[in-house]
């Protein structure tokens, strides 16, 4: 598969404790008229860690029939137990997912060696692109580029969404992986310094608010027109930072339901968005000119 432009890290909605099935058929339908390039059902921004087996799996089966071959679909299906990872991945193969998302183990901080063993395993035994996923600062681990650079071997893990925050870690891992590996930001605020290394877009919680824009910023970068890249860098900018005034994605649940997307509703142990940042991010959407 083609993995690039703007995906957008869903959100999933919920109302009175419930997955909100229309709701979700209709953010999708609104991320294929915006030019998204991309969907990635169950991941951190849809609250994958309080969906239920049946929920999640009922997720990525929505999201498959919503898109209806227009975009690709990205399930994750990440877990810390790597049998669950494995079942996980393949469910969302048999539901016709184009690719599966997954998360380092999260909680048991494996070595780098777990970390080979726990992809190197699920790449055998689940014959689906695989996209691998580091953001140590939800997992307590980081999965070093020459961990990366042993799984390429294998060759459907195709991609890594690299939250690391760390520009250092990207060149290393372009470096190290060539044009084997497409990566993929995990951070809106430094996608565009990631494109500029050769990273290929963004797996994006602003795109869940102005999909346009992300993707017009990564399609300049893509074709190269940086000044025109910076120009959509700086003008999401505010969005990107206020949407992680408090946990993702207490701010960008609050911002679709100041839009009208969708509830704010989010599950415990995450809690509504604070007065005090609301107040805030509807300053920045309205002066976005969004609100």
């Amino acid at each position: 598969m083609n993995l690039h432009g703007s995906i957008v890290a869903i959100v999933t909605p919920f109302r009175d404790g419930r997955v909100d099935e229309a709701a979700l058929s209709a953010l999708i339908e609104g991320h294929v008229a915006a030019g998204t390039s991309g969907l990635v059902p169950c991941g951190t921004t849809g609250e994958s860690a309080t969906l239920t087996h049946e929920e999640h799996k009922r997720v990525i089966e929505l999201t498959v029939k919503a898109a209806a071959g227009r975009l690709p679909v990205i399930a994750g299906s990440g877990s810390n137990s790597t049998e669950e990872a494995v079942n996980l991945t393949l469910h969302a193969k048999s539901a016709g997912a184009d690719a599966a998302l997954l998360i380092t183990p999260y909680y048991n901080k494996p070595t780098q060696e777990g970390l080979y063993r726990h992809y190197k395993k699920i790449a055998k035994a689940v014959d689906i692109p695989i996209v691998l996923y580091n953001i140590p600062g939800r997992t307590g681990v980081n999965m070093l580029p020459e961990t990366v650079a042993r799984l390429m071997p294998y060759e459907n893990i195709v991609g890594i969404k690299e939250g690391s925050g760390s520009i250092q870690q990207v060149a290393e891992l372009i470096h190290l992986c060539g044009e084997r590996l497409t990566v993929i930001s995990g951070d809106d605020a430094v996608t565009l310094p990631m494109m500029s290394l050769g990273a290929k877009g963004a797996i994006s919680v602003t795109a869940n608010i102005a999909p346009a824009h992300m993707s017009q910023m990564m399609l300049a970068a893509e074709r190269g027109d940086m000044a025109e890249a910076r120009h959509w860098h700086n003008q999401l900018y505010p969005l990107h930072k206020v949407l992680f005034l408090e946990t993702n994605p207490i701010p960008v649940k609050a911002a679709l339901a100041l839009l009208g997307k969708c509830s704010d509703e989010v599950r415990l142990p995450l809690a509504p968005l604070s007065d005090q940042n609301k107040a805030r991010l509807k300053t920045v959407l309205a002066e976005y000119g969004l609100l």
